[in-house]
């Protein structure tokens, strides 16, 4: 058997043992089905290479559709398009000034999360 198909391999136990006390403690400890569900939700925003690179952008200055396109090389109506599901996700927020909209990670755990992925890709 070759190293990466060991790797891949998936092990199981040898006899069927339900350990009672840890599927409870698991149990009382899992979030329930609506914030499982919202919570794929939020980390599918996360799935997409332009908005992972919208939210690094983000991380370090609001920037308005005209910079992040600059930024990105890619038209503005990508851009805006990628905000506004980033937006309902609630991930980035906006305020206007004038004419020009800015565009902001709504909060700390935002910035949290997009480091510690990166972290841990960057370890691998």
């Amino acid at each position: 058997m070759t190293d990466s198909k060991r790797q891949t391999e998936i092990e199981c136990c040898e006899e069927h043992v339900i350990h009672t006390e840890a599927v409870l403690l698991a149990r009382a400890q899992m979030p329930d089905e609506e914030t499982t569900s919202a919570a794929s939700d939020f980390f599918k925003a996360f799935s997409d290479k332009t908005r992972l690179r919208i939210l690094a952008a983000l991380n370090t200055k609001e920037l308005c559709v005209c910079d992040i396109a600059a930024l990105l090389g890619m038209s503005q109506s990508a851009i805006s398009h990628q905000l506004r599901f980033l937006k309902q996700a609630r991930l980035v927020k906006s305020r206007k000034n004038g004419k020009t909209v800015y565009y902001a990670l709504c909060d700390s755990h935002i910035q949290t999360i997009l480091a510690q992925g990166i972290a841990h890709v960057q370890e691998g």
